[in-house]
């Protein structure tokens, strides 16, 4: 039996030592760490995950603040995976935290060896490299837990959990739905998801989406040019850090309570 880690005593006073070493061995891919997938990987190092690769080609932008765990005004500019792992290593430094910052696509699956994780976590806005995503993991045999939108929601007490075809009241969902319908793909594997929806208010103009940035003058080659990569965002939906944290900790649990109907109840049912 390894070593009890003082770090995670009170996580395993709850699942016992076998879901521990069980999660130090463990290794999970989180794609996409913005308002979920951020505080999914903290949650998941919190818990003592041994191996974390964390996915995610975007740098921080200062309308991150409200929502992303890593993004404060001193990352802002800098790689989102960068300014994460630097977090994730001061919580637990015995964690292998690798940052990938590039997009997931079906073209470069193998630069992600997915079939060597124990668990994929999607969190990825881009419909396209969602599908392609989850179609990868199925197909790899690895568990896949994946976020649906959580945009236009005010409330976490709605978040729910249901395999992908039982969703419902979730646009995000729906599309997902149908594109892996056009696919032709059959598989099962849980969603987060939510069926509110708060219409969006016009009240507030942003010079997000547009060539205009708001954040500060700041860019990894040159610290005088100015920063404007926002302008590739086609559509700006309000958000709310009690719901993305929410679906990311779920996501997080989802992991944590499959290790231990695994290796904790096991135990004790033996």
């Amino acid at each position: 039996m390894m070593k009890a880690d003082p770090r995670f005593q009170r996580l395993g006073l709850l699942t016992g030592a076998d879901t521990l070493e069980a999660l130090a061995r463990c290794r999970v891919i989180v794609f996409g760490i913005g308002g979920v997938g951020s505080w999914c990987a903290e949650a998941l190092v919190r818990s003592g995950i041994g191996v974390l690769d964390i996915v995610d080609s975007d740098l921080v932008c200062i309308t991150n603040i409200n929502r992303q765990v890593q993004a404060t005004e001193s990352t802002v500019g800098l790689l989102k995976t960068d300014a994460l792992r630097e977090r994730l290593l001061s919580i637990n430094p015995a964690c292998t935290v690798r940052a990938l910052g590039k997009v997931f696509s079906r073209e470069a699956a193998e630069e992600f060896d997915i079939g060597r994780a124990d668990y994929v976590v999607d969190a990825i806005d881009s419909l396209t490299h969602k599908l392609d995503l989850i179609e990868t993991a199925y197909n790899a045999g690895v568990p896949i837990f994946s976020s649906m939108g959580m945009a236009q929601k005010l409330d976490p007490g709605r978040l729910k959990t249901a395999d992908i075809w039982e969703t419902s009241g979730c646009p995000l969902a729906r599309l997902v739905r149908q594109g892996l319908r056009k696919r032709g793909f059959a598989g099962h594997f849980t969603a987060v998801y939510s069926d509110e929806q708060i219409p969006p208010r016009g009240e507030m103009g942003t010079a997000c989406g547009s060539t205009r940035c708001l954040c500060p003058a700041r860019n990894r080659d040159d610290p005088a040019a100015p920063v404007e990569w926002c302008g590739s965002k086609k559509v700006i939906n309000g958000s709310s850090v009690p719901v993305t944290a929410a679906a990311g900790m779920i996501l997080a649990s989802l992991v944590l309570r499959d290790l231990y109907r695994r290796y904790g109840e096991r135990k004790e049912a033996g």
